[in-house]
């Protein structure tokens, strides 16, 4: 599909990711405009899009993949760069602006290798390489203000096929519904529901009423003929 030149970038470590617009987004490590690595988008006939190029101080040598988180921008981290050269964390839209929303200092911990997963607390959570109180790295959580949400497994089914929903905060859930259709559900724990899609479901988002507001999910449930 592509061949990097290094000046679009190169070694891309990490996978690519499917976006909800149909593209793939990744990063590479190196390259760019001032060798640092770049983030990019590629379509699927292979044509490739530099959306931004690192230049040490919002981050270098970004090894992890991104993530979509429930606003719709990416998500992802450098090894190295931002204030102290030890990382950084960083959200990107569609359209390629970048904000560094955290540079990593010690001793919170350095290198952050690895990309972030999003909570259904709507919380960031990674680790880092190195740091911490005895320097052999840590687990972070950064917050930048974004809602809870639920997510299904499996994320599409047929009627009657059981669901389970995972979430925080769910005792005393009072309703389940697919795309607005009640179901009926259980609660097995603060954290998961069982539940089977509902005859008539159609495919879209899964709704939860707690106590604490309604919690959507995350991804569309597709609703199998």
């Amino acid at each position: 599909m592509h061949s990097f030149n290094l000046t679009d970038g190169a070694n891309p470590y990490a996978g690519l990711l499917l976006a909800a617009d149909g593209n793939f987004y990744g990063a590479s490590s190196q390259g760019g405009a001032y060798g640092y690595g770049t983030v990019f988008k590629i379509t699927p006939a292979g044509a490739l899009t530099t959306l931004h190029s690192f230049d040490g101080t919002d981050g270098a040598s970004p090894y992890a993949g991104l993530i979509q988180a429930t606003d719709g921008n990416f998500y992802g981290t450098t090894y190295a760069g931002g204030t102290q050269n030890i990382g950084t964390i960083y959200v990107i839209t569609q359209a390629g602006a970048l904000t560094t929303l955290h540079s990593m200092v010690n001793p919170e911990g350095g290198f952050p290798y690895g990309g972030l997963v999003q909570g259904t607390d709507g919380n960031f959570y990674g680790t880092t390489d190195m740091g911490g109180s005895d320097g052999f790295g840590t687990v972070f959580k950064l917050s930048v203000g974004l809602g809870p949400f639920v997510k299904t497994l499996p994320a599409s089914g047929q009627a009657g096929a059981s669901v389970a929903i995972f979430g925080t905060d769910l005792t005393g859930a009072g309703s389940v519904a697919f795309d607005g259709m009640a179901a009926s559900f259980t609660v097995v724990s603060p954290s998961e529901i069982i539940t089977a899609v509902p005859a008539g479901a159609t495919t879209g988002t899964v709704q939860v009423t707690t106590p604490g507001g309604t919690l959507s999910s995350n991804m569309p449930f597709r609703v199998l003929p």
